[in-house]
């Protein structure tokens, strides 16, 4: 039998989630967020300055980069909402429940146009927002193209056995924010964190 070349629905979601990352107007990282709950997509958000404030395109600086804000850190330094906290949102403004749903990530570094997929994986303000927001799983892109997926019971039994603040699996672009040229990596050591 002669197979069609249909993709999996995990790549279908991961594509449109993509797609969605193209709206993001960081210059450092396009992140792109859909919310799938019962086979439809009820939410998207990407990574933006808030509805009506100027964005980091517009104004053509980063101030995180300008700062020499590491990688994963000081994310109240951003003029962005990250595409997760988007996503939640606008789910909360047209009055969609997201209990259950899973949460599809697309990420892509972009910084000196080098277009460079990552670990799409939420930050640890995402995560605990995630965690409320009642998602179930966290599907994103890796590195290499293919796909990760973390289940948000995981951080929870984590985090109820540890301390949330020590925190094992933490999101970092691994840019360069050093004078010196060297890379930034996550707090744990791992460029690859799960």
């Amino acid at each position: 039998m002669k197979k069609s070349g249909r993709i999996s629905k995990k790549e279908y979601y991961i594509n449109i989630a993509e797609e969605v990352s193209k709206r993001s107007t960081c210059l450092s990282t396009n992140f792109g967020c859909i919310i799938v709950r019962d086979d439809q997509i009820i939410s998207t958000g990407y990574n933006g300055a808030p509805r009506g404030t100027k964005d980091c395109t517009e104004i053509g600086v980063c101030l995180r980069r300008m700062m020499k804000v590491p990688s994963g850190t000081k994310y109240e330094l951003c003029r962005s909402v990250h595409a997760e906290q988007n996503a939640i949102v606008n789910a909360a403004r047209a009055g969609v429940s997201l209990l259950g749903g899973d949460m599809y990530l697309f990420g892509r570094k972009i910084l000196e146009k080098s277009n460079q997929l990552v670990n799409a994986y939420p930050c640890f303000i995402c995560k605990k927002m995630i965690l409320n927001a009642g998602i179930k799983n966290v599907i994103g892109n890796d590195e290499n193209g293919g796909t990760v997926c973390y289940s948000v019971g995981d951080w929870v039994a984590e985090w109820a056995k540890n301390d949330m603040i020590a925190d094992t699996q933490k999101y970092s672009a691994n840019y360069k924010n050093n004078d010196d040229g060297e890379q930034s990596s996550c707090s744990c050591g791992n460029v690859r964190c799960r």
